[in-house]
């Protein structure tokens, strides 16, 4: 287990390497599943807005195996050096961590206001963590580089943003184009009004993400039937 703890810190602070990956196992799935279901519960324990599962963390458990498969089915076409459902999952599991931010139980400390905007805080450090993590992982693991990196860190992950936000799953996103009436504000709120913000300039940079991955594809596999 000491093991298994020393790993998900070094996936955290950015040290671990290659051979960390390869040697990932079910100890090391099991606890990153645990730990996000974990900061999955402690996400939604306030939110009034959101349904059982996803108060039992559920949803957040549900989520990893669905973002992963995401991501393989968009970075094979690329032809990584080496890639891996179960190396990607387990990877995405031991970089939960950082969402228990938002479990911390601001709420009752500082008006509704003050609590959003620190939420706010919480999702621009958590977002720019975990996407630097997934960077790093597809340098360090997949072989990846240069502008082939770039189309795969980005374009998967931008078209996430926007399916979040068409999907409105806590129903806040399209309430906050309205205006949020005060007797329903909760501290999650402004997480939401920028995942909207992020949603349109993602919308507009999507077609550019879609040409660049679409050039990149062919590229990667035209200069691999020349190589055979």
């Amino acid at each position: 287990m000491t093991g298994i703890l020393l790993t998900m810190w070094r996936v955290l602070t950015f040290q671990f390497t290659r051979e960390d990956i390869e040697v990932f196992g079910n100890g090391h799935l099991a606890a990153g599943l645990f730990v996000t279901w974990l900061v999955g519960m402690g996400r939604y324990w306030d939110n009034p807005r959101v349904g059982l599962l996803q108060h039992l963390g559920v949803g957040s458990v549900v989520y990893v195996f669905v973002l992963a498969a995401w991501l393989w089915v968009v970075i094979w076409p690329l032809r990584p050096e080496r890639l891996g459902y179960r190396q990607l999952l387990t990877f995405i599991t031991l970089t939960a961590a950082p969402a228990g931010l938002y479990a911390i139980p601001i709420e009752g400390h500082m008006p509704v206001t003050n609590a959003a905007n620190l939420n706010i805080f919480f999702l621009g450090i958590v977002s720019i963590w975990r996407v630097a993590l997934w960077g790093t992982f597809l340098y360090r693991w997949t072989g990846l580089r240069e502008g082939t990196l770039v189309c795969a860190a980005l374009f998967p992950l931008a078209l996430i943003v926007v399916a979040l936000a068409m999907l409105n799953l806590d129903r806040v996103v399209f309430e906050a184009m309205a205006g949020i009436r005060p007797s329903d504000a909760t501290s999650s709120d402004g997480t939401y009004v920028v995942l909207l913000l992020l949603s349109w300039l993602t919308a507009l940079a999507s077609p550019i993400l879609l040409l660049a991955y679409g050039a990149v594809v062919a590229s990667r596999w035209t200069n691999r039937n020349t190589a055979r």
